[in-house]
């Protein structure tokens, strides 16, 4: 996955900060050229669309969301696999809020050119917790329930870790990592 520098990071960076707070309907292309002080011409000589933008946005930010989620639990299994996920996938909300908050407001968003994109990316994240839940929880392989089971993991931290930096942020992340946790491991409805 390119790491963009220059312009096409100052472009990409424009794009991620309205969109964190306009949305990306909301976000024009001339609004994105003033903030990353470029020629509307040199955004466009970047990226031919706004849609060919969005989609090299979200190929980036959450093809390395992938790539750090593997890197937290390279060498750990089950439990400590999660717990570590957790901890990783929390780290960067906290680290990229806007990116946090733009997947949560398009994952479910089907009629976008970049979806097809996105969903190769997302899958690629939570096969990652896939297989850390395949090995605390062998059974669920078998019954298909670990795709799900990831999926559901993977949605709670993701909005958690929104809900803690937005209304809570003086918690600490431990504390937040903890919680999610206890929630999937029995602590809610009881072992």
């Amino acid at each position: 996955m390119p790491r963009y520098t220059g312009t096409k990071r100052a472009i990409l960076d424009a794009t991620l900060e309205l969109a964190a707070t306009k949305g990306i309907t909301g976000t024009t292309m001339d609004e994105v050229a003033e903030r990353a002080g470029v020629a509307k011409g040199s955004l466009y000589y970047n990226f031919s669309s706004k849609d060919r933008l969005f989609e090299e946005l979200l190929q980036e930010g959450v093809g390395a969301l992938a790539d750090t989620l593997l890197e937290a639990r390279a060498g750990l299994h089950g439990r400590a696999a999660l717990e570590a996920l957790i901890g990783a996938l929390l780290d960067g909300i906290a680290s990229n809020t806007a990116l946090a908050k733009l997947m949560a407001s398009e994952i479910f968003r089907t009629d976008r050119t970049w979806q097809r994109t996105l969903f190769a990316l997302r899958h690629e994240a939570l096969a990652v917790f896939a297989e850390a839940i395949a090995e605390a929880r062998p059974g669920s392989r078998d019954n298909g329930t670990c795709g799900l089971m990831a999926s559901s993991v993977f949605g709670a931290v993701l909005m958690s870790g929104l809900e803690w930096l937005v209304f809570d942020p003086e918690r600490h992340r431990d504390e937040v990592s903890a919680a999610i946790l206890d929630s999937f491991s029995g602590g809610l409805l009881g072992d």
